[in-house]
């Protein structure tokens, strides 16, 4: 399953590269993609761990720069 998350607030181009290379160490994780111009988090992951996994993204870029945010979408 692949999701496209927003994230706000990203205001680094180095932190964007760290957040996407410990996200892509998350057992479970296919592929991850942070873009710092688009300011989006391109999640691949087995669908069954989708909501752990988005949830310790989410905690992954919040550690790493601490205004960001992770924009969950409407369900």
């Amino acid at each position: 399953m692949t999701q496209t998350y927003k994230i706000r607030n990203l205001g680094c181009a180095a932190c964007a590269a760290k957040m996407e290379r410990k996200i892509k160490a998350l057992p479970g994780v296919l592929d991850a993609r942070v873009n710092f111009i688009t300011q989006k988090l391109t999640l691949r992951t087995d669908s069954t761990q989708i909501d752990d996994l988005v949830r310790q993204a989410g905690d992954i870029i919040k550690s790493l720069e601490p205004d960001a945010l992770l924009v969950l979408p409407a369900r």
